[in-house]
């Protein structure tokens, strides 16, 4: 069909690019030629264009069809109770307000709550109603920190619908890549993709089967790594911290004589977690050299004698000669080799003295922050939880720091190797203690609901720095925080501080009621996180 050709009533418009420029630029700007004569201009132009658009749409010569795409693969879990479906859809259409930077009013915030609704509902074994996961991916999409739980939650289908929406296809990426992975049972499946797959899907599957059979996933890992780019084995070498054990050592080793820097620091520091290592024993042969007990005093003391140099040997085993700017060069290669020797190191170095008894040792020539922060390092590298005791020292002491944890930084690593329970009594001390205006980074370190203890020392906590008169939007980080992680049982105890209180004389303008309002919140968010629970229980067999 000839697109150009004249047809009745075609010449009462102009060419496609005529009509663009007169919409664009207006038609009091460009007035329409002589076929608009007689009419409103804007009422012409708008016939026109609806005359060409069918004109150049019947010029289109008809194409195949598309091939149909394979149905999705069947979800097996249960769906979800009618009441927990209605609550996902509502979850799901709640968007951030757009306001500035106001109150929030006593609702709770829906999308806080999302991520707490996925984890229950993937604990309980849950498939999608099908109508849902369209605004489930575009939730994924807005918001990696949903994407792992999204998914699992969103199932097959999801992924079905990812290859037929670019929008989507992030969902494709994360491990596994929209395929159902081949385990060690399988090596010539996992051979076969390990070797063609793309690098997303590789590390996907070298994650699997590092989870199902360790040594499984490190013969796979070695069957390339000579080919490997730097960057892969940098990344691939990563995977090995998942159960990582002592048959690991011989590949780890060969790994110290990489050509990438990268690469040889990882290994080095691997192999620094299992004290069980010929490097660990290397390390702690050079660092036992460097620190020792002076009892030539009256209180014994540890003295310390910083590396003079960085020799070829110690390069190789991970140590980096050249120090941050700012930095001292013997301190940070003592740093370094303390941090990477085995723990127990120190109680044969140091007389058989306890890690309590150590860390209480006064440090000479002003070594004690470098030797502790040091030995902070190494308690979390090596998940240490007598070391880390030691040197958080009693929740109560002075902020500047316990017995070796200078820093809130280094209080979370240590508090991270302890026990759940231990972990929340710990800090629910350091805030019966401190208060509030030092713990929100401890408190991300504590199991979610919050135990008993921790859960009732932060609402005490805020209700002394209500009745104190203080700056009450400081403390709105931590009321967040309590929103998502106190227990929803406590929503009953907390009535009593929804009312508006009196304000001190040096109170902020309008604090009581701020407060008031965020008590508010945070009661109703409990009873919703509550609500959610019950809901998603309605299906399971009694």
């Amino acid at each position: 069909m000839n697109t150009t050709s004249a047809s009745p009533g075609a010449s009462v418009g102009g060419s496609w690019e005529e009509l663009v420029t007169m919409a664009l630029l207006g038609t009091e700007r460009r007035p329409p030629p002589a076929w608009a004569a007689g009419r409103e201009a804007p009422v012409a132009l708008l016939d026109a264009a609806a005359v060409e658009t069918l004109r150049r749409r019947a010029g289109v010569r008809a194409a195949r069809a598309a091939a149909r795409p394979e149905p999705a693969a069947p979800d097996p879990r249960r769906a979800l109770p009618p009441a927990a479906a209605h609550r996902l859809t509502t979850l799901l259409a709640d968007r951030p307000g757009t306001g500035g930077g106001g109150r929030r009013g006593t609702a709770p915030d829906l999308m806080e709550l999302l991520p707490q609704w996925l984890a229950l509902a993937n604990a309980r074994g849950f498939a999608p109603p099908p109508e849902a996961l369209p605004a489930l991916l575009d939730a994924a999409r807005g918001r990696t920190d949903l994407r792992p739980a999204a998914l699992a939650f969103a199932g097959p289908r999801a992924l079905w619908l990812a290859r037929l929406n670019p929008d989507w296809r992030f969902a494709l990426r994360l491990p596994g890549g929209g395929t159902a992975l081949p385990g060690p049972e399988d090596p010539g499946r996992a051979q076969q993709l390990w070797q063609e797959g793309l690098f997303a899907e590789r590390v996907a599957l070298l994650t699997s089967i590092r989870a199902q059979d360790p040594g499984a996933a490190r013969e796979l890992l070695a069957t390339t790594w000579a080919t490997e780019r730097a960057e892969d084995r940098l990344m691939f070498l990563d995977s090995l911290r998942s159960g990582l054990c002592a048959a690991d050592e011989p590949f780890l080793e060969r790994a110290l004589a990489d050509r990438s820097r990268n690469v040889r620091a990882t290994a080095a520091e691997l192999l620094s977690a299992l004290p069980g290592s010929a490097l660990a024993a290397r390390m702690a042969a050079r660092a036992g050299t460097c620190v020792a007990v002076d009892r030539t005093r009256g209180t014994p003391s540890i003295v310390v004698e910083a590396p003079h140099e960085c020799d070829a040997s110690m390069e190789r085993d991970g140590v980096v000669p050249k120090a941050p700017a700012g930095r001292g060069e013997r301190s940070w290669w003592l740093g370094q080799l303390v941090e990477a020797a085995p723990l127990g190191t120190w109680s044969r170095r140091l007389g058989g003295r306890t890690p309590e008894e150590i860390v209480a040792l006064p440090v000479a020539d002003d070594w004690q922050s470098e030797l502790h922060a040091a030995w902070c390092r190494a308690a979390v590298r090596q998940r240490d939880p007598g070391w880390s005791r030691a040197l958080l020292g009693a929740p109560s002491a002075p902020e500047a720091g316990g017995p070796g944890a200078v820093s809130l930084a280094e209080r979370s690593k240590l508090l991270a190797t302890l026990g759940s329970a231990e972990r929340a009594d710990w800090v629910a001390g350091f805030i019966a203690t401190h208060g509030l205006s030092e713990a929100f980074q401890l408190l991300g370190v504590c199991a979610v609901p919050w135990a008993g203890p921790l859960g009732r020392a932060v609402v005490d906590a805020l209700n002394i720095a209500r009745d104190a008169g203080s700056y009450p939007w400081s403390f709105s980080g931590v009321m967040g925080l309590a929103e998502r992680c106190l227990d929803p049982a406590e929503a009953g105890r907390l009535e009593g501080l929804t009312a508006v209180a009196d304000e001190p004389e040096n109170a902020a303008p309008g604090a009581g009621g701020y407060w008031a309002e965020a008590f508010q919140r945070l009661v109703t968010t409990l009873r919703l996180r509550a609500v959610m629970s019950s809901e998603l229980d309605g299906a399971r067999p009694h």
